[in-house]
């Protein structure tokens, strides 16, 4: 009978926690997408601490774009790397842009391709970009036009930012961008 009891406060106390857990992540993002980051932070902190991953990767945005803290790369890397180890694909993504740039984390292409194919997969649509100018231009995997061809035509037309990845190629275009005409070129739009 005690271990019965033990048992069922085990379990209370678990739902509570992940309750507990999910209602300062969802305070946290009100905040966030308020713009009130400085109160965001301490709520998203306590999530991403928990491990909740997509406070981790609010967190990681806070610190990569200095959202109501100093900017600091080591720590935005960290964040969007513990959401990654969870299947966060924008995180997969973020982590690929850091390993790409060498923010927060030593420069490294093949690792950039890595996480920019784990998150297109998922069918980020700024992954699939993202790995497609890789294949485009042989940087941290061999040269592939077709396959660039295919990532991109999938990342114009994906059904949850396809239009906002098209708007912006075609900005970049008009700023005489050569990648983002080629690119344009190639889906031919």
């Amino acid at each position: 009978m005690r271990t019965l009891l033990t048992t069922i406060a085990l379990l209370l106390c678990t739902v509570v926690g992940a309750q507990d857990i999910e209602k300062s992540y969802a305070e946290g993002k009100a905040l966030y997408d308020a713009k009130n980051y400085t109160k965001a932070l301490p709520k998203l902190q306590y999530a991403a601490g928990k491990g909740h991953k997509k406070a981790q990767y609010r967190l990681g945005k806070c610190y990569d774009k200095g959202l109501g803290v100093k900017e600091n790369d080591e720590t935005a890397f960290h964040w969007y790397s513990e959401a990654a180890k969870q299947n966060h694909a924008k995180s997969q993504y973020e982590v690929g842009k850091c390993y790409k740039n060498g923010e927060g984390v030593e420069k490294n292409r093949a690792e950039a391709v890595k996480y920019f194919t784990l998150s297109a997969n998922q069918d980020n649509a700024e992954a699939q970009l993202a790995l497609g100018k890789c294949y485009m231009k042989g940087k941290g995997v061999k040269q592939d036009m077709a396959k660039a061809k295919s990532l991109f035509q999938k990342a114009v037309t994906n059904e949850n930012d396809g239009d906002e990845v098209l708007s912006d190629l075609r900005k970049e275009a008009a700023a005489k961008d050569e990648d983002a005409i080629a690119i344009l070129k190639m889906v031919k739009l």
